[in-house]
């Protein structure tokens, strides 16, 4: 993969997002395809300069959308769940 920009597209703020983060240190972004967990993990410690313990992936699939007789798909993507050291915290989710 390229840069960490490339890598780590978005943070998801979604409910259980903001549970995964209250209970365990854990949080969501939006990441490429076709990133593996070993860029993932260090596209997040280079971006936010925390210490990322554990990357879970997992893909999902783009919702059919229907527009009168036209019908289309939304484009796959894969979301990444980051678990952080014990004391560290990303402060782009502060405050939310």
């Amino acid at each position: 993969m390229k840069g960490a920009y490339q890598v780590v597209q978005k943070p998801l703020l979604t409910e259980k997002g903001t549970r995964l983060r209250e209970e365990g240190n854990q949080f969501l972004f939006r990441v490429a395809k076709r990133a593996n967990k070993v860029e993932i993990k260090q596209a997040i410690e280079t971006l936010f300069k925390v210490t990322v313990v554990d990357v879970r992936t997992l893909p999902v699939r783009g919702k059919k959308k229907r527009l009168g007789k036209f019908q289309g798909k939304q484009a796959d993507w894969k979301k990444a769940i980051a678990t952080l050291k014990a004391g560290d915290s990303i402060e782009l989710y502060e405050g939310v």
